[in-house]
C-alpha cells in the first residue's frame, strides 16, 4: 500500500496523534500535564474491553500501592482507594456490559454454594441499606462491597479457571506489597527498628495503622510459603521466592501486630492438625469443644485476664502476653468498649440493624463511662467495631452477621475438599497455603475487620475464588469421567 493510500486510510488517526502530542506539549510547558495520563487511560480501557485477566492482574498489583482519597484531599465528602477502586468499578462495568449483552455465562459458578451464600450476603446488606437510618452511608458500602465481590471473586474465578494464574495471583500482590514493606521499613530504621510506637504508623499512608498492614502480612506468610516448599525449581526462582518469604517474615514481626501474630501460631496449629491426616469434621468439632469449653470456664478465665497487668511492649513476648490485658492495655479495652457498644445496639435493632457501614456514626451514644478509654472518642469518628462479626450485628442485624459467617464456612469446606481431592502436589500445597492464609484472617476478623478495604478484600475474595475454581474444575473431571 502506498503513502498516499496509508494517508487517505488513516488519515484521522495521524491528525489525532499529532493534534495530541501538540496539545501536550503546550499543556506540559505550562505544567499542566492532565493529557499525559491519556495514553494510560486509553490502554486501562483497551485491557478491560479485550483483555480482562491481564486487568484483573494489574488491579491486584495496584491494590497494595492504593491511598485512600482523604490522604490527598483531607476535607472531601467521600473516601475511596486510589487508583484500584475507580478502576473495580470501571472493570464491573463492563462486565455488567458484557453480561446484558450475553446472557449470564458460567452458570456453574452462579450455582456453587459458596456463590450462593455471598449472593444472600450482598442481598441482606441491599436490603438492610433500604431500612438504614443512613441510607447514603449503606448504599455506598454495599456498592464498594459488590464490586469487592465482582472483581475479586467472580472474574478472579473465571481467571483462576487456568492454574497458573492462581501463582501469578500471589506474585502479583506480592511484588508490589515488597514496595511497601521496604518503604515501612526505611522509616521504621529512622525510629529505631524496634520501637513499638513507629510500628504503628511507619506504613502511612498505603495502609492506615498496624493492625490492616499485620493482617495482610500474615495472609502473605502462608501464601508464600506455598511457593517457596515443595518442588525445587531453578536456583534464582528460589532464591528470589525464599529472599521474598523472608522479607515478608520480618516484616510481620515489626508490625507488632499481635492478632496476626495469634492468627498464624493458630494456623501452624491447624497445619500440624492436617499434616497428622485429622479430618475436617474431627477439626471443626475440636473448634466447637474449645469454644464450649472457653464458654463455660468464662468466669475463671475473665478473672485471670483481669490480673494480668502485661502493657503491650517493644519485646515480643511481653508484647504476646499482653493480649489477655484487660485491664490496664487501652487497645484492648477500647475494643472491649466497642464490642459492647455494637452488642447494645444489636439489642435495640436485632432484625435490620442500624445500616451497613454506620456504626462509626451511630455508636458513641452506646459507650459506658465506665467502659471508655483515653483512646474513646464521644463523636463516634473512630472507626468501626473491630469485629467481622461483631460489626454485622449492630448494622446489618444477625442475618447480616450468620451471611458472613456462612460464606467463612463453606469456602473452608470447599478448600478442604479441593485440598484432600486435588492430585496436583504442587498445586495441592498451594491451596493448603492459601487455606491457612485464609483462617488467619478469620482468626483475625474477631478483633478487626478490614473487608471494607480493598487491600484485604483482594487477598481474602481472591482465595475463596482460588477454591470455587478448582472445585468447579474437579466437578467438571467427574462430569467427563
Amino acid at each position: 500500500m502506498s503513502l498516499k493510500q496509508n494517508l487517505r486510510k488513516h488519515g484521522l488517526v495521524i491528525a489525532l496523534v499529532i493534534l495530541y502530542i501538540m496539545a501536550d506539549m503546550v499543556l506540559t510547558f505550562r505544567e499542566i500535564y492532565l493529557l499525559n495520563l491519556l495514553p494510560l487511560v486509553v490502554l486501562v480501557i483497551y485491557l478491560a474491553l479485550a483483555r480482562l485477566d491481564i486487568m484483573y492482574f494489574v488491579i491486584v498489583a495496584l491494590t497494595p500501592l492504593s491511598i485512600q482519597m482523604l490522604e490527598f484531599f483531607p476535607g472531601s465528602p467521600i473516601d475511596f482507594a486510589i487508583p484500584t477502586e475507580p478502576l473495580l468499578f470501571g472493570v464491573m462495568l463492563v462486565l455488567i456490559y458484557r453480561t446484558a449483552l450475553n446472557g449470564f455465562r458460567h452458570k456453574e459458578v452462579w450455582n456453587h454454594p459458596v456463590t450462593y451464600a455471598i449472593l444472600f450476603y450482598l442481598f441482606w446488606i441491599f436490603f438492610t441499606s433500604c431500612t438504614s437510618v443512613m441510607p447514603l452511608v449503606s448504599f455506598k458500602f454495599l456498592l464498594a462491597r459488590i464490586w469487592f465481590v465482582v472483581i475479586y471473586y467472580y472474574l478472579a474465578i473465571l481467571v483462576f479457571r487456568h492454574t497458573n494464574n492462581i501463582r501469578v495471583f500471589i506474585l502479583s500482590y506480592t511484588l508490589p506489597m515488597l514496595v511497601v514493606i521496604a518503604y515501612a521499613i526505611s522509616r521504621h530504621l529512622s525510629y529505631g527498628l524496634f520501637d513499638k510506637q513507629a510500628a504503628h504508623f511507619v506504613m502511612n499512608p498505603f495502609f492506615r495503622d498496624h493492625t490492616s498492614y499485620g493482617a495482610i502480612l500474615a495472609m502473605l506468610f502462608f501464601a508464600l510459603g506455598g511457593l517457596v516448599i515443595g518442588k525445587k525449581r531453578d536456583l534464582l526462582f528460589s532464591l528470589l521466592t525464599w529472599g521474598t518469604f523472608g522479607i515478608v517474615t520480618l516484616a510481620l514481626i515489626l508490625s507488632y501486630t499481635r492478632a496476626a501474630w495469634i492468627s498464624v501460631l493458630i494456623s501452624l496449629f491447624v497445619l500440624l492438625l492436617v499434616l497428622l491426616k485429622i479430618k475436617l469434621r474431627y477439626i471443626l468439632l475440636i473448634g466447637i469443644l474449645g469454644i464450649l469449653y472457653m464458654t463455660g470456664q468464662r468466669t475463671e478465665i475473665i478473672h485471670k485476664m483481669e490480673n494480668n497487668r502485661q502493657e503491650s511492649s517493644a519485646t515480643l513476648s511481653e508484647h504476646v502476653k499482653s493480649i489477655s490485658n484487660i485491664t490496664t492495655d487501652e487497645s484492648n479495652l477500647e475494643r472491649i468498649n466497642r464490642w459492647n457498644a455494637a452488642l447494645r445496639m444489636f439489642r435495640q435493632r436485632p432484625v435490620f440493624g442500624w445500616g451497613p457501614g454506620t456504626y462509626m456514626f451511630k455508636y458513641a451514644p452506646y459507650q459506658r463511662g465506665a467502659e471508655k478509654t483515653g483512646i474513646s472518642t464521644d463523636f463516634g469518628d473512630m472507626g468501626n467495631a473491630h469485629s467481622e462479626y461483631i460489626g454485622p450485628l449492630a448494622e446489618s442485624g444477625l442475618l447480616g452477621s450468620l451471611a458472613f459467617i456462612a460464606i467463612a464456612v463453606l469456602s473452608l469446606m470447599t478448600g478442604f475438599r479441593v485440598y484432600a481431592r486435588i492430585q496436583d502436589n504442587r498445586l495441592k500445597q498451594i491451596v493448603l497455603s492459601l487455606l491457612l492464609g485464609y483462617i488467619t484472617y478469620l482468626i483475625h476478623g474477631t478483633l478487626n475487620n478490614f473487608l471494607d478495604t480493598d487491600k484485604a478484600s483482594a487477598l481474602f475474595w481472591g482465595f475463596t475464588a482460588v477454591f470455587v475454581a478448582l472445585d468447579l474444575s474437579l466437578k467438571e473431571l467427574d462430569t467427563q469421567n
